[in-house]
């Protein structure tokens, strides 16, 4: 990365001679003779470092240095830059002042030219760390976690958090629906690449004759000689994120090209001759156990070893139950943008969600918050709004055999169905009844009624 360093000295010759030795060290060179001159470049050009002299005419440089630390001129592009004053008669009066206004050192005259350098090289060092300290600190607070408190949800985040700002690749592995992209999506949000390309390619959506094009892109020659270059996804994702999600599904002839061009980082366009030189941060994702895949022959083991230097897995949505609600709370806002009217899920009809084994994950719970909140008919979604196949998973789980209600009249079978819910509502409760009565909206009075009428009391 190349630097540059702005030199405030009122003596042409002193700017000259430091503009020399910088220079001869591969630094770009600003100069200001004034320190007005000085706020002034300050406000439109970025820098790494400052050499700033402390007697001046105008202004002097302490005076410069208290105005760059308070104005707000320039602070989006030279926000904490160090400042090193100069002075040809210093005294440690002056230079306990100018650290005091937050300058970073204090250099005598006659300047050492080692004694320069040394201390740029290590005020940049440190400016950079701060910096990007501080950016990703900002990302951390500006993106929302992963939705969900459950154990398994607060150890992915905290993995997240510790792999994110390194360049490390990453496979993601979980059933279908579990949040792969998200999490994917999350990291690159946390990393430093995060004002870079995030570039998401479904391996298993591309047909084979098709994915080294999507993959690579296609250079191609028309009639009239003139050439289309078409850019794939890697050229795409330079300097930021590609996301390779079902590369369990991926042919193995394409595994090998892939193979190559994750190694070297570098790949030819289909019909082309060039190689693209590409740097690139690689998610990989798999709904398939890739060990089993090997075993097959179905997926090539040094690509396995390539993808898999920070694994990662996705819990399904039946260990992390607790997390529906909160689910549900983020999936209703996102939802409820461009519809009319408000609405929200009971804490009947969540504890029911709660209940089902989600074979679909995450995804399925998404599509059916989004289906309620378009076709439920009140501002409160209820019990009796939710589909019958999440009754049918809870009625099949209490071991009744539900078929032989139909062997009664209307009134028997009513009984035999009160018996059976009171009984399992109970149960829920720890045989709290005044909780069991606001579950199921019914006065205490008359639940002690109706289950000393049925026996359960």
């Amino acid at each position: 990365m190349n630097h540059t360093i702005l030199i405030v000295d009122d003596e042409e010759s002193i700017r000259t001679s430091l503009r020399g030795i910088l220079e001869d060290e591969q630094y770009t060179v600003l100069e200001a003779s004034s320190g007005e001159f000085a706020l002034e470049l300050l406000g439109k050009q970025p820098v790494s470092a400052v050499l700033l002299d402390i007697w001046m005419e105008g202004i002097d440089g302490v005076e410069t240095l208290r105005r760059i630390k308070t104005q707000e001129i320039g602070k989006e592009l030279n926000s904490d830059v160090p400042i090193i004053m100069m002075s040809g008669h210093g005294t440690i009066e002056t230079a306990v002042t100018a650290t005091k206004e937050g300058a970073y050192d204090f250099l005598e005259k006659p300047l050492s030219l080692d004694r320069i350098l040394l201390l740029l090289g290590r005020a940049i060092r440190e400016w950079l760390l701060v910096r990007e300290n501080r950016d990703l600190r900002a990302r951390v607070e500006g993106a929302p976690p992963m939705v969900g408190n459950a154990p398994v949800m607060l150890a992915l985040e905290q993995q997240i958090l510790r792999l994110a700002p390194t360049d490390g690749w990453v496979l993601l592995t979980g059933e279908n629906g579990t949040g792969k992209e998200v999490a994917a999506r999350r990291v690159h949000e946390l990393s430093k690449r995060a004002k870079g390309p995030f570039i998401a390619v479904n391996s298993a959506a591309i047909p084979e004759k098709s994915i080294e094009i999507e993959l690579f892109g296609r250079e191609k020659t028309g009639p009239n000689g003139v050439m289309t270059v078409q850019p794939g996804r890697f050229e795409q994702s330079n300097h930021g994120t590609l996301f390779l999600d079902a590369v369990g599904d991926m042919p193995l002839n394409t595994q090998a090209k892939i193979l190559r061009a994750l190694q070297e980082q570098q790949f030819e366009r289909v019909g082309g001759q060039q190689p693209i030189q590409v740097e690139v941060r690689v998610i990989a994702a798999s709904n398939k156990n890739l060990e089993e895949e090997i075993a097959e022959g179905r997926f090539r083991q040094d690509l396995y070893y390539r993808l898999n230097v920070i694994p990662l897995h996705m819990p399904p949505l039946r260990e992390r139950l607790e997390d529906i609600p909160a689910l549900v709370e983020h999936f209703t806002a996102m939802h409820q943008v461009n519809m009319a009217q408000t609405r929200c899920f009971s804490r009947e009809a969540l504890e029911i969600l709660q209940r089902y084994h989600w074979p679909g994950n995450v995804r399925e719970l998404k599509n059916l918050v989004e289906r309620l909140l378009i076709m439920a008919m009140g501002p409160e979604i209820e019990p009796g709004d939710l589909p019958e196949f999440l009754y049918r998973r809870e009625m099949a789980d209490s071991g009744y055999p539900w078929q032989s209600l139909m062997e009664h009249n209307l009134r028997d079978a009513r009984e035999m169905f009160e018996r059976v819910y009171l009984k399992s509502q109970l149960e829920r409760q720890q045989g709290n009844i005044s909780r069991t009565a606001e579950i199921i909206g019914m006065e205490r009075s008359a639940l002690h009624r109706k289950l000393k009428m049925l026996g359960l009391g």
